[in-house]
């Protein structure tokens, strides 16, 4: 490829004017590119700030219907749900997870009875929220967590979220063959449209520890979870992983954490034609946060940067909890 040389060519040219960068923007970023994940705790009219998440708070049922209230009128089209379990609910094999009235399935059906079809909602499938342990599955005597009684507890996990209403179950516990499982699943159970978008690509990441102190898990957690999350040194690897989940059954995937990863992104949506959404964990969230705290530069400015980081990489869709305020920088 050739281009005219100085000065004939002269790429400033398109950038003089504001008019004229919008109209040679390569990358667009509109609210319908986010994902809102919230975080869901028992009670009525409670609300819990997250020390390690300034500005994101665990929300009642009745609060969590109101961010999904607020998500429809911001154009963000899902919410990403995550409950914060009691800890007299947690149990070694995690049984809660798949309670059809648990925690989880009453905001499901919450939500849908008071927005209906006008928003998405997207589920976790991973017992870490249910575990006494923490680990995203069944731990044996060795200390290892089991592949195969796992996926059975995740398939019945997914089918009491299908059943409640959840449009997207996303499976982030990286079993192998828990995708297919699913999938069948989910086909037996009539619940045809019900779309899996597996977390693909998670890595053992250091970005989680909010999350885990948000979902009440993290001082629980025994030992690390290395051996199903995936070593951050691996790129092949995952595109391995994103092959056998789309041959399985996935409609979408997802790489887990965002950021450090866009080299992963990029390769996938050069490989694969399904669509590809990125995580920005908490973690990464937090970091924001506490640049703009430091005077590193505004909320607006080192936010958007990102999200179009995750869009020019490829992502179909960002999973957020700065969806609300993208939306509003955004002009929603």
């Amino acid at each position: 490829m050739t281009y005219a040389s100085y000065p004939a060519t002269r790429l400033r040219r398109s950038r003089a004017q504001e008019w004229s960068r919008r109209m040679h923007r390569e990358t667009v970023l509109t609210p319908a590119d986010l994902i809102w994940p919230l975080f869901v705790i028992e009670g009525q009219g409670a609300r819990e700030d997250i020390a390690t998440l300034p500005g994101v708070a665990r929300w009642s049922i009745d609060g969590i219907v109101a961010r999904a209230k607020e998500a429809v009128k911001l154009g963000i089209p899902c919410v990403a749900l995550f409950p914060n379990t009691p800890p007299g609910r947690r149990s070694d094999d995690g049984a809660e997870a798949y309670n059809p009235d648990n925690l989880m399935c009453r905001a499901i059906r919450a939500i849908r009875d008071a927005c209906g079809s006008d928003i998405g909602i997207l589920t976790d499938v991973a017992l870490d929220p249910y575990t006494s342990h923490g680990q995203d599955g069944l731990v044996d005597a060795r200390g290892y967590v089991a592949n195969d009684e796992t996926v059975a507890v995740l398939v019945d996990q997914a089918i009491s979220q299908a059943e409640a209403g959840a449009d997207i179950v996303a499976p982030s516990d990286m079993m192998d063959g828990r995708v297919r499982a699913i999938r069948m699943a989910l086909e037996m159970g009539g619940h045809h449209n019900v779309q899996i978008m597996s977390y693909a690509a998670k890595y053992a990441s250091a970005f989680y520890g909010p999350f885990r102190d948000a979902v009440g898990s993290g001082g629980l957690l025994k030992g690390d979870k290395k051996s199903y999350q995936m070593d951050p040194a691996n790129g092949d690897e995952a595109l391995r992983e994103i092959a056998l989940d789309i041959a399985e059954g996935a409609d979408s995937i997802m790489i887990k954490p965002g950021l450090a990863y866009l080299d992963v992104i990029w390769r996938a949506r050069q490989q694969f034609s399904v669509p590809v959404f990125a995580y920005q964990v908490s973690g990464e969230y937090a970091m924001i946060e506490a640049g703009v705290a430091a005077g590193i530069g505004s909320r607006e400015a080192l936010l958007m940067e990102k999200l179009i980081a995750f869009k020019r990489a490829g992502c179909s869709g960002i999973l957020t909890y700065h969806a609300p305020d993208a939306a509003r920088f955004l002009g929603a």
